[in-house]
């Protein structure tokens, strides 16, 4: 049963049903089975948000492949779907997409304003066997909705998973509830801010093995070459190396588990983990309500290494539709659907490999290159260990310049002329599209500077940044990476936006929406009330009057 599974999900077969769920005994067949009786009568509050976040999903893939799209994501766009939404911030990464999906604020009010800035903590160490870093949300500041549902009943409880700490972490801010997250060993884990020891069921788990079955196994294509338009043969694509279908994955178990991530596996074992943790936790059988949390990580592992434009992604697509389809399908069999409202959206988009946007005419000019500031940021730091300064008072890493300013007037150094010394050189870097004072970044006008705006959201004020350096389009920083995301562009912004459930109005939708715009209408469709000033607003739109 167990090959079985194995064989669906890496595409072997061209399928994914409930039928592989109920083979692994992560589910009964029907919800009776499991002594959850479906009401006669939806309640007046639903008793179940369910928030599906796909990292990298970028807003154009779907209604571009839409034509193919068969299940899950294809249900989901029959609700109220927001085609022109946005992570509406500067520094488009996963840590600060994901703390503002639930918590309806930017990056400048969460705290979490970049990757590095997020949940790494070695106070908290992992559970289970991971081998990774501890991990902890106390950098988040703030609520989100499982907070607000909890302050209106304190019965509600949340669950979050994700093949990502902080894509499992962040969602439900520093609420202790039930998150898990994939370890590289093979393993769902969760870290000592949340509990002592693993559930037992988690154990259980844990102890199918799953990840290892799928040593030797190869990524196929479901459909015939002919079904995809991207070439396989794009010498940019994971550096020229395992750039063509199939892919396998390595015969050593271990090795196979750690590098599950960028295959559709990691997804549908996501999938499996979170509805064995609904079933298990008791989740969503009310009164109150409560929230599940599942990040698909899959698109953003193949993004990386393929780029967006690569038939990986496009397969993955599909492979992703498979998934949430039949996760839809058993969530719905456990739950009274009319108790259950599914948003779906997702934490950043993603830009073209610079290589491959200027063999293509896309990057012209200054535009698609791989830029580097560090010889510039030395030098400023030589200035300063000359003028006998700890040359720590200049802080320096993409896209933000920090600058100490009582190091820098202690020893009677004009601050204002080092950080003016920097941007001047920095703007004559190939690449470099602009450097701001985050001080004129706050007068700008925000209609007519949308780079401004986003930039106005990532960082807070006292965060003690002064300079931000925003590149030209399709323009990396560094090199070591094929294809990635994080820029205050469009296509680094964009994503989709997606209600489906009770009280939804269904449509396409294409006014200006934000990810900050989702807590808050879903708070709207529970009735729950904020704690706090939200930067969301209720996308109206969305609910049936």
């Amino acid at each position: 049963m167990t090959r079985s599974l194995v064989r669906r999900t890496l595409g072997i077969a061209s399928s994914v049903g409930a039928g592989a769920l109920v083979a692994l005994g992560c589910l009964r067949a029907t919800a009776t089975a499991e002594g959850v009786p479906l009401a006669t009568q939806p309640p007046a509050t639903p008793r179940l948000v369910v928030m599906i976040t796909v990292d990298q999903l970028r807003g154009d893939y779907l209604t571009t492949w839409e034509s193919q799209l068969n299940h899950g994501l294809a249900r989901m766009m029959k609700g109220a779907f927001f085609s022109y939404a946005f992570q509406d911030h500067a520094i488009t990464e996963t840590a600060p997409g994901h703390a503002s999906v639930l918590s309806g604020r930017f990056p400048a009010s969460t705290g979490i304003i970049k990757n590095s800035i997020g949940v790494v903590d070695r106070n908290f160490r992992l559970l289970g066997g991971a081998n990774e870093a501890g991990a902890s949300p106390l950098r988040f500041e703030g609520t989100t909705l499982y907070d607000w549902l909890s302050a209106k009943d304190r019965r509600s409880r949340a669950f979050s998973v994700s093949a990502k700490d902080r894509g499992a972490i962040l969602p439900i801010g520093r609420a202790r509830q039930d998150v898990y997250w994939y370890s590289g060993s093979g393993v769902f884990t969760t870290s000592t801010y949340y509990r002592d020891t693993l559930p037992t069921w988690v154990q259980e788990f844990n102890a199918r093995g799953l990840p290892f079955t799928y040593a030797g196994k190869e990524w196929r294509l479901s459909r015939p070459e002919s079904f995809y338009k991207e070439p396989d043969t794009v010498q940019y694509e994971g550096r020229g190396r395992d750039n063509v279908f199939p892919h396998r994955l390595p015969d050593s178990e271990a090795a196979a588990a750690s590098l599950l991530r960028p295959t559709p596996a990691m997804d549908s074992i996501t999938a499996l983990f979170a509805l064995e943790g609904l079933r298990r936790t008791q989740l969503g059988l009310g009164p109150q309500t409560d929230v599940m949390a599942v990040s698909f990580s899959a698109s953003d592992y193949v993004g990386h290494a393929y780029g967006p434009d690569s038939r990986e992604v496009h397969e993955n697509l599909l492979r992703l539709d498979e998934t949430i389809g039949w996760f839809l399908d058993s969530l719905f069999r456990l739950r009274d659907p009319r108790t259950v409202i599914v948003a779906l959206t997702s934490d950043h988009g993603v830009s073209p490999i610079p290589e491959l946007a200027r063999d293509r005419g896309e990057a012209t000019g200054d535009q698609g290159l791989r830029v580097s500031l560090d010889a510039v940021a030395e030098q400023t730091r030589a200035a300063l260990r000359s003028a006998g300064v700890d040359p720590d008072a200049f802080t320096y890493e993409p896209g933000l310049v920090e600058l100490d300013r009582r190091l820098i007037g202690s020893a009677r150094l004009n601050a204002d002329s080092i950080l003016n010394a920097f941007a001047k050189a920095a703007r004559e870097v190939r690449g470099v599209a602009r450097v701001d004072r985050l001080s004129a970044i706050r007068r700008a006008d925000f209609a007519l500077d949308p780079i401004a705006r986003r930039w106005a959201h990532q960082v807070p004020d006292g965060a003690g940044i002064d300079l931000v350096i925003t590149l030209t389009r399709y323009s990396y920083w560094g090199a070591s990476i094929v294809a990635t995301h994080g820029s205050p562009y469009d296509q680094d912004a964009l994503v989709p936006i997606l209600f489906y459930g009770p009280g939804v109005k269904p449509g396409r939708y294409t006014t200006f929406a934000r990810t900050v715009d989702i807590g808050v209408t879903l708070a709207a469709l529970v009735g729950a009330r904020p704690l706090e000033r939200l930067d969301g607003r209720v996308l109206m739109d969305a609910i049936a009057r």
